[in-house]
């Protein structure tokens, strides 16, 4: 009998004070009234170091192995959040992000080690270098030329600093089941972060 699949993702959780200021943003961007763009809610936001898609629910265990192994060393961090931008670019807007500061460098070790241990596993390298940030929005449809000079010149003069810090304690394995309401996400395993001592 086959095992169920579930989808799922490894990913950083949010605190609820990072959580209103990123709401704080999208209603400042949404004066502009962009009806091509589909917000993501923050309750649901998350800092996403790998997506792994339909896995077995007997590969669970492993995962959480590998993602352990890959936080070994790894002591508990900081991050906030700072700055917004574009995928891919101004012109061709998909995807509209809010950025992070601090500890970048145990960010990017973390992340990577997560995808070369993964990588053993069978789960394919990403592409792309890895680029920190938390989706607000996604397109539903392309824009005209002169929405998306109003947005881009929006965002421009849109200040995205916090002071609200993101504690960095611990690293999820993440189900995401997708619903017509939109994704519903829970906890499927969690690593803590430990400096060795």
């Amino acid at each position: 009998m086959p095992t169920e699949t579930i989808r799922s993702f490894i990913a950083i959780e949010l605190p609820g004070e990072v959580k209103a200021e990123i709401k704080r943003l999208q209603d400042t961007l949404k004066a502009g009234n962009p009806l091509w763009l589909r917000w993501v809610s923050p309750e649901s936001i998350h800092l996403t170091l790998k997506f792994l898609g339909d896995i077995a629910g007997d590969r669970i265990e492993e995962i959480i192995m590998a993602i352990t192994d890959a936080a070994n060393g790894i002591g508990p961090f900081s991050l906030q959040v700072e700055g917004l931008g574009i995928f891919p670019n101004p012109r061709r807007i998909q995807v509209v992000w809010v950025g992070l500061a601090g500890d970048l460098d145990k960010l990017s070790k973390l992340q990577m080690q997560i995808e070369t241990n993964l990588a053993i596993l069978g789960f394919p390298a990403e592409g792309r270098a890895f680029t920190p940030h938390l989706t607000m929005a996604r397109v539903r449809y392309p824009p005209p030329p002169l929405e998306t000079q109003k947005f881009t010149q929006l965002l421009d003069t849109t200040r995205a600093g916090s002071d609200k810090i993101i504690a960095v304690n611990s690293v999820n394995l993440m189900q995401s089941q997708l619903t017509p309401q939109g994704a519903i996400y829970s906890r499927l395993g969690s690593v803590a972060l430990k400096n060795i001592s």
